[in-house]
């Protein structure tokens, strides 16, 4: 369930959410402020859908709190993880080009505030500052490339080479440097990780356990993973 939040949200008062957003990052405050006064703000619960595949495509969305997955489902009904997008994040903007619907879905995994922009709002924002739409392009180029790789490694990869892959993607983006390690809080859920490269939840805690003993990585609780060794986990992939 969602719920709009008029013109302002608590985590917007004092500083404007569009400076969080790379695609804004080359304006300067009036500018800024003149995105955020086109933007409309909603809040989300853990496990609220924002929008469904099929749905019209008509926003674009970001993310200022908060962890949004995109995902879509196979042919046999089976949910495929595409990207999992945390502060400063933005996504619906492949369909924004012509009108058409979302060729994915998007769900809140944690409680998460989001801010909007209309297909037309965010033309006019082009429109005066053709860069936005430059970083646009540039964001949609990664974002295509990330998941040709994931692709491939489902396509191609043994699951010893998928788990890793998956590890050095959520190092990438969740890691921090740690003395000699890398901590990772992880975003996503057991489920979630064996839905991203196509296995079980029981493989993925098989695939974690042999990493532990190989020394590669370290297991804390439930939601954290220590990196002891990058190099061996990256040439698992």
């Amino acid at each position: 369930m969602n719920n709009n939040c008029g013109n302002c949200c608590n985590n917007c008062r004092g500083n404007l959410c569009a400076s969080k957003v790379p695609m804004f990052e080359n304006l300067n405050d009036e500018e800024l402020l003149d995105i955020v006064n086109m933007i409309n703000h909603k809040e989300y619960i853990k496990g609220d859908i924002i929008f469904s595949e099929g749905n019209i495509a008509n926003t674009l969305y970001f993310v200022n709190e908060g962890k949004i997955k995109l995902y879509r489902y196979t042919k046999d009904g089976k949910e495929q993880i595409l990207h999992i997008l945390s502060e400063g994040d933005f996504f619906g903007e492949l369909d924004l080009i012509k009108p058409s619907t979302y060729r994915f879905n998007a769900k809140a995994i944690v409680d998460a505030k989001v801010c909007t922009l209309t297909k037309d709002e965010l033309k006019d924002a082009m429109m005066r500052k053709p860069e936005i739409g430059i970083k646009l392009l540039e964001t949609v180029r990664e974002r295509l490339s990330k998941v040709e790789d994931l692709v491939q490694n489902l396509a191609t990869k043994d699951v010893d080479s998928r788990m890793a892959y998956l590890i050095t993607d959520l190092m990438t983006s969740y890691g921090e440097n740690i003395e000699d390690s890398i901590s990772i809080k992880l975003p996503i859920s057991r489920g979630d990780m064996a839905n991203y490269i196509g296995v079980t939840p029981e493989t993925i805690s098989r695939k974690l356990k042999k990493f532990e003993d190989e020394k590669i990585i370290k297991i804390v609780g439930t939601k954290n993973i220590i990196i002891l060794d990058e190099k061996k986990l990256k040439d698992y992939i």
